[in-house]
């Protein structure tokens, strides 16, 4: 009889377990710039996280967004929380890119997936548990060095970050230049800190290069624009994706008139052609977004946010097929899935990730928007 009865005990413990664990929540651990320099990036990405449906396939999901201040050692602490005190199932984050680089290590100790919220720059092999929902900076650069071409500019000077970013770009726009006929001269720097870059605006205007290329993101976007502008500079001066935000327009006004901007097609999705096949999500995102934050609210920075959405979307059901939440058999199956998932569309493009690329975005899909009295003009 005891041993009926104790049989009995472990076949309830283990069903109860068992259903426990189909119910078991989906936990994202979100980490983000909310204060700090690039507090610019990460507010419009929580606003689109806080759209997020309840459910994926049927399974809830639990969402614990904390605040990394812009801060890469903020941002590992942020992540090894969220990796072993809750858990998380996935890891989304940062918006600024030295703090998702800082992530990285901590989400592929714990074999977790890093959605990585910036075009985040890793050597091979370090991006095995890494991968990226904005466009690559190899991306936008072609589509800024494209434009350049038409314009007849011969030489370029640049105005960066001194940072994973900016020296990502000054890559990117090096690599392109060389057989477009494009000289980069006087490249300056500057930190995301900052107040002020008259040191760098005078040598650049010295310069005088055909256009200058500013490096930089959110509301840091404008004051290089502004030095420039103030110093006499009338060449062209183009921005980078992480600019695309209506920021560059609030706070640099009348200076960044007439200026370009790379961006995803999303900023712009009203103005594609019905045809464009980027066109639907686009607007669908747009749509729902500005209803709640207001017209002319969007960005592909709070795009991005949405985007993780639509990646969870499309893996989590067939993770879910192979384990549990929860589990480390679900977080690896999450990974597998987004390595052989083709055809994700999100708002600016469709997403074809495989084990030897974590970007997933084909090369021609970044676009160049020129700032026409304070409003986004799609250029090509």
């Amino acid at each position: 009889m005891t041993t009926t009865i104790s049989t009995r005990f472990l076949l309830l413990a283990a069903l109860s377990a068992a259903s426990a664990c189909a119910s078991a929540d989906i936990t994202i651990g979100v980490s983000l710039p909310l204060t700090g320099p690039a507090s610019g990036l990460g507010i419009p990405m929580q606003n689109a996280i806080k759209l997020w449906p309840a459910t994926i396939g049927g399974e809830r999901l639990k969402v614990i967004v904390l605040d990394d201040a812009t801060d890469p050692s903020k941002g590992v602490q942020n992540a090894r929380k969220l990796l072993s005190e809750d858990k998380v199932d996935i890891l989304l984050g940062s918006a600024a890119t030295p703090v998702a680089i800082a992530m990285a290590d901590a989400a592929a100790e714990a074999m977790t997936v890093q959605l990585a919220l910036s075009p985040i720059p890793l050597p091979p092999g370090k991006d095995a548990w890494t991968f990226r929902i904005p466009h690559s900076n190899d991306i936008m650069a072609e589509a800024v060095t494209r434009h350049m071409v038409k314009a007849g500019v011969k030489t370029v000077g640049v105005l960066a970050y001194t940072d994973a970013y900016g020296e990502s770009w000054i890559g990117a726009l090096n690599r392109r230049f060389a057989d477009r006929g494009i000289k980069m001269v006087a490249p300056e720097r500057f930190a995301r800190t900052d107040t002020g870059v008259t040191g760098q605006a005078i040598k650049l205007v010295a310069a005088n290069p055909d256009a200058i290329v500013v490096v930089a993101s959110g509301s840091g976007a404008a004051m290089p624009q502004l030095a420039l502008a103030e110093r006499g500079y009338k060449g062209k001066i183009y921005q980078t994706h992480g600019a695309a935000t209506r920021d560059l327009m609030r706070l640099g006004g009348k200076a960044v008139d007439g200026g370009y901007v790379s961006s995803a097609t999303v900023v712009v999705a009203d103005q594609l052609a019905d045809t464009n096949a980027f066109k639907p999500e686009g607007m669908r995102f747009v749509t729902a977004y500005e209803k709640v934050y207001g017209p002319n609210t969007r960005n592909a920075l709070s795009a991005h946010g949405w985007d993780g959405f639509l990646i969870l979307d499309a893996i989590v059901p067939v993770a879910r097929k192979k384990a549990a939440p929860g589990t480390a058999e679900f977080r690896a199956a999450l990974r597998e899935a987004l390595e052989t998932t083709k055809g994700i569309v999100v708002t600016g493009g469709v997403l074809h990730y495989s084990p030897d690329d974590h970007w997933g975005y084909k090369p021609d899909v970044g676009i160049i928007m020129k700032i026409v009295d304070g409003n986004w003009l799609l250029e090509n």
